[in-house]
């Protein structure tokens, strides 16, 4: 009469262990393959789970004009200069071809305000900031940057060899960047530097002798002395603050999923050395400016 009650009572056992088990327990199968939990981890960053803008394109803002030497000939999509170069490299390991590349037209100063955004990342030398990260997401950085001094050659600016010796330039730099901070924080000039909507007008000024030099990004300096203004010389370059060392990154609207995944892909390109290669192909002069302390 015993026997019946033993058996019920591991029936019992049975079924509360059953109801301790986790639902959806499937890490591995039988044979040891990655459960259907873990596959969709993996797949998180597969080209059809991506959340996009427009289904099937991976959408990518900049500025316009699309300068020199961060594309070449005002046309982002041609694949050349350090920027387009990225960002072809890092839709092509999230799995897009080149015609699934869309450009759109995103001027600087509205890439980073707040609000929703048209586009999935903009690259367009945007430095990543604490304040600006408030209102958007960045990628990790993808280039270090230093600024850059230029002042037309001759003139008592363009021999300069230290911060020191800029004070009493009258400087002109772009609205909404860390050129202008710089320029107020770590040159402090004697004059409020002159701020220009568009670069193209800070350039234009220092053509017609309206200031006696610019700061831009320094790649963006070795372009305005060989192509943008006559006679202008690199005065040098410096840091735009002593601290954490500034960087560009991909910027993304607040919130984006999309920000771990290109950051996956940053990664991979700077293991296998790709970005540096990028980096060397158009960003090659940069180094040999000199440090102005």
């Amino acid at each position: 009469m015993r026997r019946p009650t033993l058996l019920l009572a591991s029936g019992a056992l049975v079924l509360a262990a059953a109801a301790c088990a986790p639902a959806n327990d499937t890490s591995t199968s039988a044979s040891g393959a990655p459960s259907a939990a873990g596959s969709a981890a993996a797949d998180v960053c597969a080209k059809e789970s991506l959340k996009l803008t427009t289904p099937g394109k991976l959408t990518i803002g900049t500025d316009k004009p699309a300068y020199e030497p961060w594309f070449k000939e005002d046309d982002p999509a041609n694949g050349q200069g350090f920027e387009s170069a990225v960002a072809y490299a890092v839709a092509g390991k999230l799995g897009f071809t080149r015609d699934e590349v869309a450009w759109t037209v995103v001027p600087f100063d509205s890439s980073f305000a707040p609000g929703p955004k048209q586009f999935d990342f903009d690259v367009n030398q945007i430095s990543i900031t604490p304040s600006r990260a408030k209102a958007v997401d960045f990628s990790q950085g993808y280039y270090t940057v230093k600024q850059g001094v230029v002042a037309l050659g001759g003139t008592k600016f363009a021999s300069a060899t230290s911060l020191a010796e800029l004070k009493d330039a009258k400087i002109g730099v772009q609205a909404g960047t860390t050129a202008l901070e710089a320029v107020r924080s770590v040159i402090q000039p004697g004059k409020d530097p002159s701020v220009y909507n568009q670069q193209v007008d800070a350039v234009n000024a220092l053509k017609n002798k309206q200031i006696d030099a610019i700061v831009v990004d320094l790649p963006t300096a070795f372009y305005v002395t060989a192509a943008q203004v006559e006679g202008s010389k690199i005065v040098g370059q410096f840091a735009a603050n002593s601290g954490e060392p500034e960087e560009f990154g991909l910027l993304f609207q607040k919130g984006s999923p999309l920000v771990s995944c290109v950051d996956k892909a940053l990664g991979e390109l700077k293991s296998s050395g790709e970005l540096a290669q990028i980096e060397s192909q158009w960003l090659t002069a940069a180094a040999g400016a000199p440090e102005l302390k």
